[in-house]
């Protein structure tokens, strides 16, 4: 990201880091709670893509 960033867009950013942390941690512990190899399969791949949110977010910050 080029320039400062705004303590407003840090806030956003911040409040965006936690959701997404939350839905990784939900959809990790869902997953571990299925016994249907697709649905735990499904449960997984969406913990991943919400990891790949939350780490392209805290790019951001470095």
């Amino acid at each position: 990201m080029k320039g400062n960033i705004t303590t407003k867009e840090l806030t956003c950013l911040e409040d965006q880091l936690d959701s997404e942390l939350t839905l990784v941690k939900k959809y990790q512990a869902y997953a571990e709670l299925c016994t249907d190899a697709t649905l735990k399969g499904k449960m997984s791949a969406m913990a991943d893509v919400h990891q790949k949110h939350f780490d392209t977010l805290m790019g951001y910050l470095g």
